[in-house]
């Protein structure tokens, strides 16, 4: 579908005209007729780290919503590693009545699978179960099957969703990049592959004896998409999401930099074309920033002494309008269903008449220091990109514009 170049600048008349575009359910990009703006349905990113509360020193809910509103995104599900663990209805509370003060986007909130993080004993999942859009540990694999059997067994009953970060502790090794090429050259502790792909072998036999409904968090390895492409052919209630940065770059573009440095790790150029063949062929499902910022002192160690974690959630359309879809490699159409249309769906999220305008034809230059999020530290600074966004509208407020 197009829509008139005229129409963009009357917000009445652009809201009216998305509106009947999307009746029905109907979703799916429409193009100014001159061909230099899109309209997306509002994005829906399903992992990201909005740090508050307890640690609103990287970044608070009104930096990261805010941040997010500037990369087009219309609704986030923010993960559970916070102080307090919303580990019960109490501490998730404390969460809630933020969300709801300083949140300029839709916030849904994860709840922990297990106490503080710990993978010792189950969270109050029932009494969070209402509030959560699923429940995670992320940044930390649940170790013990016995463990993650009751949780998926407990998320089962409640109509809730597991959404796991895969990582086998004992093979880590401590180590912090990838276990490859670079890892070897330079001198550094790997972390290898089996490390994320064992664990979710081991999931996926207890989401076929369990029944659970089971998300993995930021594949980024060939084995993983393997996998997860082979359970979904004996019928297996699995979904998985990768990053832009796993799509985009790998261990031969690593610096001796502490933005270049996120778990799981910049992977081998093998991989990341196995990632790009899952996305193509439908394996992986969804697009999720993994948006996790921290403060320019703990980024500014290097890659063995820095903390885990870059942010992107203002430039993931960009990165990946300008090499996935101006490359050829997947269409405007695919890029909406990763991005807009298969997070909303798998995670049971409603439309939420919300939409995106971006700018496709005019480059431009990554600059952190102009970012809304209080994170710095992303791979992509300098790099010449297209698809900036420049107006988002949530039911009917303009939450960002440039237009």
């Amino acid at each position: 579908m197009k829509i008139d170049n005229a129409i963009l600048n009357n917000s009445q008349l652009l809201s009216i005209s998305v509106s009947k575009a999307y009746e029905g359910g109907v979703f799916c990009p429409i193009f100014s007729t001159d061909g230099k703006y899109v309209i997306f349905p509002g994005l829906c990113d399903v992992h990201v780290h909005l740090r508050e509360p307890g640690f609103s020193y990287k970044e608070t809910i009104k930096t990261g919503t805010m941040a997010a509103a500037r990369g087009g995104y219309s609704t986030v599900c923010s993960m559970p590693n916070l102080n307090p663990v919303p580990d019960s209805a109490e501490n998730l509370q404390k969460q809630l009545d933020i969300i709801e003060r300083d949140a300029c986007i839709n916030v849904i909130p994860y709840g922990s699978i297990t106490k503080r993080q710990q993978g010792e004993e189950l969270s109050d999942m029932a009494n969070m179960a209402d509030h959560v859009c699923a429940f995670s540990d992320d940044g930390r694999g649940v170790q013990n099957d016995g463990m993650m059997r009751s949780a998926m067994l407990e998320a089962k009953r409640l109509d809730k969703m597991i959404v796991a970060h895969c990582e086998v502790n004992s093979l880590l090794e401590g180590g912090y990049i990838h276990k490859g090429k670079y890892a070897a050259e330079h001198g550094h502790r790997g972390i290898c592959s089996a490390s994320e792909y064992e664990q979710i072998k081991r999931d996926i036999e207890l989401v076929e004896e369990t029944g659970v409904a089971y998300h993995v968090c930021h594949i980024s390895c060939r084995e993983s998409v393997e996998a997860i492409r082979e359970a979904k052919k004996r019928g297996v209630d699995i979904t998985c999401e990768t990053g832009p940065h796993y799509l985009v770059l790998c261990d031969d573009d690593l610096q001796e930099d502490g933005r270049f440095k996120m778990n799981p790790p910049l992977r081998s150029a093998d991989d990341r074309e196995a990632l790009i063949e899952g996305i193509v062929d439908g394996t992986v499902d969804m697009i999720a920033t993994d948006h996790a910022p921290h403060s320019a002192e703990e980024k500014s160690r290097g890659l063995e002494k820095s903390a885990f974690g870059i942010v992107g959630i203002e430039t993931a359309f960009s990165i990946m309008y300008t090499h996935l879809v101006k490359t050829g490699k997947i269409t405007m159409e695919r890029l909406c269903e990763l991005m807009c249309i298969a997070p909303r769906e798998r995670f049971g999220f409603k439309y939420d008449n919300s939409y995106s305008v971006f700018e496709l034809e005019t480059p431009y230059t990554v600059d952190p220091e102009k970012f809304a999020s209080m994170g710095r530290s992303t791979p992509f600074t300098g790099a010449e990109l297209y698809g900036r966004c420049v107006l988002n509208v949530i039911d009917g407020k303009t939450v960002y514009s440039e237009i």
